[in-house]
């Protein structure tokens, strides 16, 4: 364990995996060569979702529920992500500022600060939302993390700048670890929220940095720290990562959302990129109040199959991120086909309720093959339970959406969230949200 005298600036500096969009390999000689060749995936046998740990076949939905649908969430939460607090029993929430104006008079401007304790200065969130001024209340929400602040989502100028630690940047969008006013607007490509709030759809997002510092012992200064016990200096091997605990974050958003009149609970969009598309399947899998959930570009660890060996591996992300993961899951290191889970089984722990993965052409990291084999391989428990999944055989052309209950694109373009990404998942939405009565 690296000495944690001066945290703050010290140890972020020893984090592998600085860029926060890291898509390309890390040099490391002791795990095994990135493949990329169809060729050379290993022979593998997927673990059927539909079969008990006692080898009785699920043809129900009552068996599912009951019994095999805990036995699945069971080992992704002591074997890969590690298991999070329950619910707390009281959190406080507050307005920090209204807008009735914004972007242009046609969206209502919310920060809300949500704090896990009673202290002043204790550990908190806040939460960015825009809900489209002159629509029918209650309106649905999309609700994702950010990687650089609320501020960096939107060029508007109310938004107040983060005050939690972030990685300082060569542009000085982030100085001495703290957001400057270089960062405002710097991530609004990836969000279009006007795009969002004319489609007649609200937005809420909060910076992830909020819940965990991102690098290996950045939990020491972050809620990993704080709750449920304050002062803890060891986690145990199945205790909460990274992703559990940003996972854990979202759903006390939802719990803040039950407060507010104005947000529709039961059209809830979850989204996520990247890690935080990871995040997004974990949070969606154990939270049924996300009635939709969108992953984009998650990978490994994420939508994409690990057993298929293309690509980042559980051996590199663990080295490179051996915060976001439980300790558990490193003993699956180059072993991934002894996992006694695989990503189609997250996804299909998200049933009956619909799902959307995204893919890129050029994100071959990500191993694209193999995020939508986890949408493919999610299907018979969607049969199972009445829905109809992909609906396809084969992956589709690039930029050809395509699905029912399970929505699949691969565009053309690098590790992203693009314009045509949110396109397709307001489309996905749309079917679901506003279909006629």
């Amino acid at each position: 364990m690296l000495c944690h005298s001066n945290l703050i600036s010290t140890l972020f500096v020893m984090a592998l995996g600085a860029c926060l969009t890291m898509t390309e390999p890390l040099e490391a000689g002791d795990v095994r060569e990135t493949n990329y060749d169809e060729a050379k995936i290993p022979a593998y046998t997927l673990p059927d979702p539909l079969t008990l740990a006692n080898g009785q076949k699920v043809t129900d939905e009552k068996t599912w529920r009951e019994q095999r649908r805990p036995e699945i969430l069971k080992l992704f939460e002591t074997q890969v992500y590690g298991k999070a607090p329950a619910k707390p029993a009281r959190t406080i929430s507050k307005v920090f500022s209204t807008d009735e104006n914004a972007l242009g008079g046609k969206a209502v401007r919310t920060e809300v600060d949500v704090m896990f304790t009673e202290k002043e200065n204790g550990k908190r969130m806040r939460i960015l939302i825009y809900l489209p001024k002159d629509a029918k209340k209650p309106v649905p929400i999309f609700i994702g993390y950010n990687f650089d602040g609320n501020h960096a989502v939107n060029a508007d100028p109310g938004i107040a700048l983060p005050i939690s630690w972030m990685r300082d940047t060569k542009e000085k969008t982030v100085v001495n670890n703290r957001a400057t006013e270089k960062g405002r607007g710097i991530e609004a490509s990836r969000w279009g929220i006007e795009k969002i709030i004319a489609r007649g759809y609200g937005v809420a997002t909060i910076y992830y940095g909020d819940i965990e510092a991102d690098f290996t012992d950045g939990w020491k200064m972050s809620l990993r720290s704080h709750y449920p016990k304050e002062g803890i200096t060891e986690l145990a091997p199945d205790d909460w990562g990274a992703i559990s605990a940003w996972a854990w974050g979202l759903s006390r958003a939802v719990d803040y959302f039950e407060t507010n009149a104005e947000i529709d609970l039961k059209r809830i969009a979850l989204i996520g990129h990247s890690r935080l598309g990871k995040t997004a399947l974990w949070a969606g899998a154990q939270d049924e109040r996300f009635a939709i959930v969108i992953s984009n570009n998650s990978g490994e660890g994420g939508a994409a199959l690990a057993r298929r060996g293309i690509g980042e591996s559980t051996a590199r992300i663990n080295k490179a991120f051996p915060h976001w993961f439980c300790g558990n899951f490193k003993q699956y290191n180059d072993k991934e086909e002894t996992i006694p889970v695989d990503q189609h089984e997250l996804i299909a722990l998200i049933a009956p309720r619909p799902v959307y993965i995204a893919s890129a052409e050029e994100d071959k990291w990500a191993d694209p093959r193999g995020e939508f084999l986890g949408g493919k391989h999610a299907e018979p428990v969607y049969k199972l339970l009445g829905k109809e999944g992909l609906g396809v055989d084969e992956m589709p052309a690039l930029n050809k959406p395509v699905g029912k209950t399970i929505g699949y694109h691969i565009r053309t373009g690098k590790h992203d969230v693009t314009e045509y990404d949110w396109d397709q998942f307001l489309n996905f939405a749309d079917g679901f949200f506003k279909k006629a009565p």
